[in-house]
């Protein structure tokens, strides 16, 4: 993908860069496919609202925030399916989930399958979508969205998962 007509700009809702095609008029979460590490950082815009780039140190894929976040922190957002054997099984969703682990799975199963159906340019909408409307997480209310977190802040798998995959 060319970086052609792309820019980065700052949303004043959810106080993150995204990425805007002034050409087509496509905006996205995530940095265009196919644009390197040196194409986005050379984006207009980019100096301004984008992190600078991994500190020395930083797990790969956690570079320090510009809102807040620090070396070593990482980013995420993801949708929670509590189910009947969760250590609090209620949600701001329903006061007592009785699915099972299983049925949890399957809805997990089912969102990733629709996520990966869609073009690229759509996944970080679509995902807020699904993160806010189904997500037993009250990070719901702002599309799944964790913010910065660093070790020892979240639940062991996930942390582990997310600050050694960069995911």
């Amino acid at each position: 993908m060319s970086a052609q007509g792309w820019e980065v700009r700052h949303s004043n809702s959810r106080k993150l860069p995204y990425f805007y095609n002034s050409q087509t008029g496509v905006s996205m979460w995530e940095a265009p496919p196919g644009l390197t590490q040196d194409q986005i950082y050379a984006l207009p815009g980019a100096k301004e609202f984008l992190p600078p780039r991994t500190a020395p140190g930083a797990p790969q894929g956690a570079p320090p925030a510009k809102d807040g976040g620090k070396p070593g922190e990482v980013k995420a957002s993801h949708i929670l399916a509590k189910h009947a054997g969760s250590r609090r099984p209620s949600s701001w969703r329903q006061e007592k989930i009785t699915r099972s682990l299983p049925q949890a799975r399957q809805e997990i199963a089912n969102y990733i399958i629709h996520l990966k159906s869609l073009p690229p340019d759509q996944l970080p909408q679509a995902f807020a979508e699904i993160a806010s409307t189904q997500s037993d997480c009250s990070s719901a209310r702002t599309g799944g969205n964790l913010g910065w977190f660093g070790r020892g802040q979240m639940q062991k798998s996930f942390e582990h998962i997310v600050i050694t995959t960069g995911l």
